[in-house]
């Protein structure tokens, strides 16, 4: 596997950790917090890594849930990876073989579904590992690991590129477990992720008594029968469905195009007739490039406008993410996947395949005797994966799928490596329903091979980074040559963030009540 002795250090490194890897893995994802709100998530990893030697800037770029950390031993080259920690609101699963929820909650609250807690938890382990070889063979050089909340909106990373955390880089290593085939033990090539904007919409109705003027001789609204003022519901209303328009007409069905909406606040709980005096709705919008992105905006304030008139409310857009589409580096793409063909593919042993079986059984269906799908164990070259995700996609379009790793793109060389997670073959025409997947990333003896793999990889391939000045220095070089001269260069994309960090919405999460923790919508009564 490895050849040098740094890399037998920090593979063994990943070894002898593997149980405590999987502990971790365990507890990140157990909390299930969401996008920024994952207090308790961030807290973790600072407190670890303080007792690992790092310097630790809580609360960077203004994100009370992000981190930046830092360890240096001596003057070299700076490499850097990050860890991912917010779930998904709706998506609460247990680590069990049938769909239930964690103890104590409702399917409605937060879960991993990527899932972030092994993903954060690889990269962790990769920088631990790659740590412990500097430490023992004397190799210079810093090691950078960032925590950035709030991925499933694109949020954090926009900011910290903007504050200039990932300036001075000399490498970025990006991680993500395998979300659709080929990406699957693989490194991407040429077609990375897109650009993104996402925004929050607010209709606020300041004075719904001036809508009509109000009868002579009545000194008060008959409040249970007068005509009132549309108000804040309405606007959301007009505004959803006037973007469902925008997505049928302006976005066809091809090509990883996506706008998607949540609704966030009503500000009227209760049926009086009386009108509601705020509601918030959230956009996200996922295309190839950044014109198309502004595209879209622009027609979503025109019907925001359009919204806010028609319902006698005023509109803010408040913004969450601008991020920019991703930028190729075939040296660095060609090094990660070298160390990942040194590691191998991650394997899922008899335990992991009777849990597996036992989710087959448990659906009705005959379990298999080998129930993973083949790719999960299956090496695919950088080369080979962009060939077959290509077949699908017009030649004008550079990229494809949506993640704010790209921002880190446009500052240093980064590769993004992708390690298979579990995932179960099906019978022909049949569909896992979403609580497996999510289970799966919970259940230790499913998720820790992928997490085991990743992190040497990870580790292999900061040392070789820190080691190797010539793979290190062309990919620069490769960097240079893309963007126009590097960083403020001729063809370099600059940070669109021009916003505060949006942690002040109405954002899902837990709370302490006189009924003990609960999610944001009450436990009691579902």
């Amino acid at each position: 596997m490895s050849t040098t002795s740094a890399e037998r250090t920090a593979c063994g490194w990943v070894d002898e950790n593997a149980a405590a890897l999987s502990r971790w893995t365990s507890e990140i994802w157990h909390k299930g917090e969401t996008a920024w709100r994952e207090y308790e998530s961030a807290a973790w990893y600072v407190e670890r890594l303080r007792a690992e030697g790092f310097e630790v800037e809580e609360g960077s770029g203004g994100m009370p849930t992000a981190f930046a950390a830092e360890w240096r031993n001596g003057d070299g080259p700076v490499i850097a990876s990050y860890a991912e920690y917010d779930g998904v609101p709706g998506n609460c699963q247990a680590a069990a073989t049938v769909r239930r929820p964690r103890e104590g909650l409702t399917e409605y609250a937060g879960g991993h579904t990527d899932p972030h807690s092994a993903l954060g938890m690889s990269a962790f382990g990769g920088v631990l590992a790659a740590k412990a070889a500097m430490e023992r063979e004397g190799l210079k050089g810093t090691l950078k690991f960032f925590g950035e909340p709030a991925e499933k909106v694109r949020g954090s990373k926009p900011i910290h590129a903007a504050r200039g955390y990932y300036d001075g880089l000399d490498a970025m290593i990006s991680f993500h477990p395998c979300y659709m085939l080929p990406l699957c033990n693989t490194v991407n090539w040429d077609t990375h992720c897109g650009a993104a904007y996402a925004m929050v919409y607010r209709f606020i109705c300041d004075e719904p008594e001036t809508w009509l003027k109000r009868a002579e001789g009545q000194p008060i609204p008959q409040a249970h029968s007068a005509v009132r003022a549309p108000g804040a519901n309405d606007a959301l209303f007009a505004m959803y469905n006037s973007g469902k328009a925008l997505r049928d007409s302006m976005l066809p069905h091809m090509g990883g195009w996506s706008i998607s909406e949540a609704i966030l606040t009503a500000g009227q709980a209760t049926a009086d007739n009386l009108p509601a005096r705020i509601a918030e709705i959230q956009y996200i919008i996922r295309v190839p490039t950044v014109e198309m992105a502004e595209q879209a905006t622009m027609m979503l304030d025109r019907f925001a406008a359009a919204a806010a008139q028609l319902t006698h409310c005023r509109y803010e857009r408040i913004w969450v993410s601008k991020s920019r589409p991703g930028l190729a580096n075939h040296v660095m793409a060609d090094l990660v996947y070298k160390k990942l063909e040194a590691v191998g593919a991650p394997r899922w042993g008899e335990k992991a395949k009777a849990i597996a079986r036992e989710i087959q059984a448990n659906l009705g269906l005959e379990p298999m005797t080998e129930p993973f799908l083949p790719d999960c164990e299956r090496l695919m070259p950088p080369e080979e994966a962009e060939r077959i995700l290509r077949r699908d996609l017009p030649p004008s379009q550079v990229n494809y799928t949506s993640d704010d790793y790209t921002e880190m793109c446009w500052h240093a060389p980064t590769a993004r490596l992708y390690i298979a997670r579990p995932m179960l073959s099906a019978p022909a025409g049949y569909a896992y329903p979403d609580w497996v997947m999510n289970a799966l990333g919970g259940i230790p003896e499913t998720i820790d091979p992928m997490t085991v793999c990743a992190a040497k990889t990870i580790a292999l391939s900061i040392l070789e980074l820190m080691q190797n000045d010539e793979r290190r220095l062309a990919a620069k070089r490769e960097f240079e040559e893309r963007t126009g001269g590097g960083i403020g260069g001729s063809q370099w994309l600059a940070p669109l963030c021009d916003y505060d960090p949006p942690v002040n919405l109405r954002w899902p999460e837990y709370v302490e009540t006189r009924r003990g923790r609960e999610w944001w919508m009450p436990t009691a009564g579902y």
